[in-house]
């Protein structure tokens, strides 16, 4: 429940009903033109947190959320920064800080879906894009700026005629995250230049010793909504593990996607090279694989990312950079291909199936060197998982299939980082036809034969 952090705020909780909750966004008080906006969106019911969240921000409260990836957070912070724009219209009145490019770009779609009737225009500040086009942008006063710390710092200091001292509202959200990725200083140069008579909404998923450094600093009074309190995945998710050897991991990939056939996957590998390594491994066999990894230049990730989300492809490969903040609506399943170091992370990655919701699974490959790993991820969770139930022969019947795709594999990676470093851009495995074309070659003359 949410509850003040001070004092004089001791009667706040008693005012929410105890038993029964808002059922719709016009009981939390959202204006109507945002009611049919959330409407179109296919909102029909409000999350736990916004419940939580949006009644406190409309009173003009500083707001702490903490809520599992997967919450409906952004819309606890959109919409009462998008009712209060309604009120007092004005250039330049939020600001969303975020730790990813993608995270950036998806908060700013929110928004701009959120408050298209309302004629809301937002801008995306991140690194990676040209930083004249964005000088452009910001110069236009924008309402709501939705940025990465490093580039917005950037901005501030030297484009000309930009700053930020009309500001209303701020929005850290994953605030875990940014200051993880060492975006401390950056974040106290913003504190520094924006105006301290504003509102603030920190999001985030953990409440560790720098997020309370940070709430301290940048909130007043702030009332907390916790959504979950200890770490847990959803309850619609069906979550498992299958133990193999290493060796064999390719055709146990290989041979799930073949068993859940029809669905959207989203598959975590640890490093890019992996990924695109993976997602090659995978087109050689005749899946639709995408990759998404941090060493694709932007407009690639975006690429991806798109061509996933309109279903394009069936299968995302994906190193963490994606594990967080991605509002990929349609993941049946996760399989955890490698499984992630730090146990928190495998919350951030389950998290992208079985959202607002629906139903979805994930998969965890435990390996012989993975077994201490996963010891500690069930017990954060607090749960044993089941095993996914495999046959094993039909397993071993993909293996000579899946050793040839690997060779292919390779190679094109040799071939596109050859024509990397020849180039000096990144490549996207749907660029990599000359070995395709080789391997097709190849199976003519073996037919001829």
């Amino acid at each position: 429940m949410a509850a003040g952090e001070e004092e004089g705020s001791v009667a706040e909780p008693e005012q929410e009903p105890a038993v029964e909750e808002p059922r719709s966004f016009k009981d939390l008080g959202v204006t109507d033109v945002l009611c049919e906006a959330c409407d179109q969106l296919g909102w029909k019911v409000p999350t736990k947190i916004q419940i939580e969240a949006i009644p406190v921000a409309l009173q003009g409260r500083d707001v702490i959320g903490l809520a599992e990836t997967g919450s409906g957070k952004t819309g606890a912070f959109a919409l009462p920064i998008l009712q209060a724009l309604l009120e007092t219209p004005q250039r330049l009145f939020a600001l969303v800080l975020t730790p990813t490019r993608e995270l950036a770009f998806q908060i700013s779609e929110q928004f701009e879906a959120l408050g298209s009737s309302i004629g809301v225009q937002s801008t995306v500040i991140v690194g990676g894009i040209d930083a004249m086009s964005q000088s452009l942008a910001l110069a236009k006063k924008p309402h709501v700026i939705i940025a990465t710390p490093g580039r917005l710092v950037d901005h501030l200091e030297n484009t000309k005629g930009f700053n930020l001292r009309a500001l209303k509202f701020l929005v850290m959200d994953e605030a875990d995250r940014i200051l993880n990725m060492d975006f401390e200083t950056e974040v106290d140069k913003i504190l520094k230049v924006i105006p301290r008579d504003r509102k603030t909404f920190l999001f985030s998923a953990t409440m560790t010793k720098k997020v309370q450094k940070l709430q301290r600093a940048a909130l007043k009074n702030p009332v907390k909504c916790a959504v979950s309190s200890k770490y847990q995945t959803v309850e619609k998710l069906q979550q498992y593990y299958i133990f193999i050897p290493s060796k064999f991991k390719d055709s146990y990939l290989v041979y799930i996607l073949n068993e859940l056939a029809g669905n959207s996957f989203m598959i975590f590998c640890s490093t890019c090279n992996n990924t695109q390594r993976t997602a090659l491994l995978l087109r050689n066999l005749g899946f639709t694989a995408i990759p998404l990894h941090g060493q694709m230049s932007q407009n690639k990730r975006l690429g991806s990312l798109n061509k996933f989300k309109a279903k394009a492809r069936s299968i995302l490969l994906a190193t963490d950079v994606a594990s967080r903040g991605l509002d990929i609506p349609h993941v049946d399943v996760v399989i955890n291909f490698d499984i992630p170091t730090h146990s928190k992370d495998y919350i951030h990655r389950v998290g992208r199936t079985a959202r607002a919701g629906r139903s979805g699974k994930s998969i965890t490959f435990v390996t012989q060197y993975d077994v201490e790993l996963f010891q500690r991820i069930e017990h954060l969770i607090g749960k044993k998982l089941p095993a996914f139930p495999m046959q094993e022969e039909e397993v071993m019947m993909l293996t000579e299939r899946v050793a040839e795709a690997q060779r292919f594999a390779r190679m094109e990676l040799r071939e596109q980082g050859e024509k990397k470093r020849s180039r000096n851009d990144d490549d996207d495995t749907e660029e990599a036809i000359g070995v395709r074309n080789k391997v097709a070659g190849g199976k003519k003359k073996k037919r001829k034969a």
